[in-house]
């Protein structure tokens, strides 16, 4: 200990500051250049679409000069040029509005519901004015305005650049917009780029304290004997386990199966007496015998069940499961409540026979230690994982005590999961007593 405190104060200490100090530099030094990067293709962007504006507003103003230079001012001049432009579209999102002078939508193509009404005072959801900064646009010269505008062809407020021209002998203000969402993904490629580099560099980082590390575990042989002691001694338990199972099943033989069979025996040996004596009549002893017989199946298909179930490789887990319940609800008269939503799930081999064991070694723990009077299960699939959630309203028990001789069932549990890379969450208080379990699944 006293090695490994020293290699922590005086080496991986020093080196995870100085990591830290490193790493903010390069954040900050990558997200200035992000920035940077960002304006310059933005700004690229901004001069090709404000000439791609220009160009289209040109071609707009062209097919109505003859009726705008014809110096007529009349409606049907006007309502024919408000037509030539409600027909004019480019590209996906590309159409010609018109305003008045006082804000009133003239033309707008693809919000017919705007035209005639007066927007002077509409703003966008940063708050600028959008119909006077285009109006100030127009007779200021430049004509061009950014703003928000809702997207025709996603219905989602985008970032939009306008390009406005006046033509003063009617009182109309002419004018199209691109949007920028496409430029606002470049940007955002350029910053995640960025971002990435600085992720290889704390990789590079964290692989350097990891090795530093490496090294101080190397020298902590105390630790490498305690994990060989708990191996050994994990390797002695399971020994163990597996003598007591055979123990189980040999009890199972010598007390149940092995009775029976004595008493057939008896019964078949007073039907022979009978049957040579002819002094009686042999059939109901008979009856009796094929009786005894049957129970004797009986038994050897219980143990069979419970050394490795039929079901559980020929119909799955969930109908196992449930003959599981069935018959421990006939046994202990322990009302069980299951909901399975993962009804239809094929599971691998180890993840089923684990489940199954689990629930198995649960609901014998109920039976044993719990005195409840009913229990709760649910099955769920969720995210890659198989969900298990046990509970029942019996006394309840000590968490902490589960080191102990009488937790085996319990942390032989546990042992199942981790070694399937899954956890257990176990919370106990008089009254509810919750067994959680959550395995990864690869289906």
């Amino acid at each position: 200990m006293q090695v490994t405190h020293s290699i922590f104060k005086f080496i991986v200490l020093p080196l995870l500051l100085t990591v830290i100090i490193i790493g903010a530099l390069v954040q900050y030094r990558a997200q200035l250049l992000a920035e940077q990067q960002a304006l310059l293709i933005e700004e690229s962007f901004l001069a090709a679409k404000r000439a791609e504006l220009k160009h289209y507003v040109d071609l707009a103003r062209s097919s109505i000069d003859p009726l705008y230079d014809s110096n007529r001012n009349d409606v049907a001049a006007k309502n024919q040029a408000k037509a030539i432009l409600q027909s004019l579209n480019y590209g996906r999102d590309g159409y010609f509005f018109v305003y008045d002078l006082a804000g009133n939508n003239l033309v707008h193509p693809r919000q017919p519901e705007l035209v005639g009404r007066n927007l002077w005072n509409l703003t966008d959801p940063q708050g600028r004015h959008v119909i006077r900064s285009l109006l100030d646009a127009a007779k200021s010269g430049d004509g061009y305005q950014r703003y928000a505008w809702e997207k025709p062809s996603t219905r989602i407020m985008t970032e939009k650049l306008a390009y406005v021209v006046l033509l003063e002998q009617w009182g109309w203000m002419i004018g199209t917009g691109i949007y920028l969402d496409d430029i606002e993904h470049t940007t955002s490629a350029v910053r995640e780029h960025a971002t990435a580099t600085l992720q290889k560099l704390v990789y590079i980082s964290l692989a350097a304290v990891m090795a530093v590390f490496a090294c101080g575990l190397a020298l902590s042989v105390r630790e490498h004997r305690l994990a060989e002691g708990k191996l050994k001694a994990m390797t002695q338990r399971i020994v163990s386990l597996q003598d007591e199972e055979r123990a189980r099943v040999s009890r199972e033989l010598h007390d149940g199966i092995s009775q029976l069979l004595v008493s057939v025996k008896f019964k078949f040996e007073l039907v022979e007496h009978k049957l040579a004596s002819g002094v009686a009549e042999p059939r109901a002893d008979l009856i009796k015998g094929i009786a005894s017989l049957t129970d004797v199946i009986g038994e050897v298909r219980r143990i069979s069940h419970d050394l490795h179930p039929a079901l559980l490789d020929t119909l799955g887990l969930s109908v196992a499961i449930a003959q599981m319940i069935t018959e421990f609800e006939q046994r202990t008269g322990i009302s069980v409540k299951a909901n399975n939503t993962a009804d239809n799930l094929t599971l691998p081999d180890r993840e089923t026979r684990a489940l199954f064991r689990i629930t198995q070694e649960a609901l014998s723990n109920v039976e044993r230690h719990a005195a409840a009077t009913i229990v709760t299960m649910t099955l769920s699939f969720e995210n890659a994982r198989v969900r298990l959630v046990i509970s029942d309203n019996g006394c309840g028990f000590s968490v902490n005590k589960l080191d102990q001789a009488s937790g085996i069932g319990l942390r032989n549990i546990r042992e199942r999961i981790e070694h399937l890379g899954g956890y257990l969450n176990l919370s106990s208080d008089p009254g509810c007593t919750t067994l959680t379990i959550s395995l990864p699944v690869k289906i």
